[in-house]
């Protein structure tokens, strides 16, 4: 994802590239409710959202901290 903020209603592949946190088989689909403004280091943000399960439910409600260039829109 370039310079464009996530939105709510985007669903997001979350890989290694976003954070080491969720490589491999940790990467997760995720579906945002909002990007939190509080100041974080260049490029990060933190994203609530849900995270889907292979049907494309909301299994569980999450608050992540990723990097904004590794988050890949689906």
């Amino acid at each position: 994802m370039t310079d464009d903020l996530p939105r709510a209603g985007d669903v997001l592949h979350v890989g290694g590239a976003a954070s080491v946190q969720f490589a491999g088989d940790r990467a997760l689909t995720f579906r945002v409710i909002r990007v939190d403004s509080r100041l974080t280091y260049s490029g990060w943000l933190w994203i609530d959202g849900y995270a889907l399960g292979p049907s494309g439910d909301a299994t569980e409600r999450r608050l992540i901290f990723v990097r904004r260039d590794g988050l890949k829109k689906i």
